[in-house]
């Protein structure tokens, strides 16, 4: 089974739907679908951190720690996302020498704001290894996540927690761009196999025709009714 962690925000839940359904309706393994919603953190982690526009931001970085530092998961922001191909592919992908796998993308986005339009709405800052967090192939059992407790999430930068400060250049392995494929910044992709809209999901009215608006519109649609 496939453990599938996913960002979840009330101010853009039907994103996370949309996207749970995508994986579901393609998926040739069973999944087991996490929402990573805030409320249910709070027995254990307490959200310090001054930056950060959605309510997930820093919680998948105790993905291990949920898993008990034991085998794999996949972490996707999901409520911005649709997934476009079987997620089993994905997770054959896994290179065990690595602690995380990632996309790893490397530029400077068109949109200065993002959310625009929504009480989201923020600036949308350049800084490196952007978006690297966004889609992550995790080792749980790796020792690098040993030490990745809630209270040092807690006491860690944003900055170093998305750049990976605290793993070894040559742990953080790479896979391919078709599945973190931002069609915000980088336009259509028919190959794309996670399409991702960073500055905001096509629900938005601000980002209706967004490149690729269409995949999420489907996949919406499919939770929004009932067929007799």
């Amino acid at each position: 089974m496939i453990d599938l962690y996913a960002g979840f925000d009330e101010r853009e839940e039907v994103g996370f739907h949309a996207f749970a359904s995508s994986v579901i309706h393609r998926a040739k393994l069973p999944v087991a679908i996490h929402p990573l919603h805030l409320g249910m953190f709070r027995a254990f982690y307490e959200e310090k951190h001054g930056d950060g526009t959605n309510a997930f931001i820093y919680t998948r970085f105790l993905i291990p720690y949920l898993q008990q530092f034991t085998g794999w998961a996949i972490f996707a922001d999901g409520a911005d996302m649709v997934c476009l191909a079987d997620i089993a592919e994905l997770w054959e992908l896994r290179d065990h020498y690595k602690a995380v796998q990632v996309v790893k993308h490397n530029y400077q986005t068109k949109h200065p704001r993002k959310y625009v339009g929504t009480q989201m709405e923020a600036d949308n800052l350049d800084y490196p290894r952007k978006n690297w967090s966004s889609v992550m192939l995790i080792n749980c059992g790796h020792f690098a996540w040993r030490n990745m407790t809630p209270d040092r999430v807690m006491s860690m930068s944003g900055a170093d927690l998305h750049q990976f400060a605290w793993i070894e250049e040559a742990r953080i392995g790479s896979m391919p761009v078709e599945w973190n494929w931002i069609a915000d910044e980088m336009g259509e992709n028919a190959q794309a196999k996670i399409v991702h809209w960073t500055a905001g999901i096509p629900g938005f009215p601000s980002y209706a025709n967004a490149p690729m608006a269409d995949e999420w519109v489907k996949a919406a649609g499919n939770i929004t009714h009932a067929t007799p």
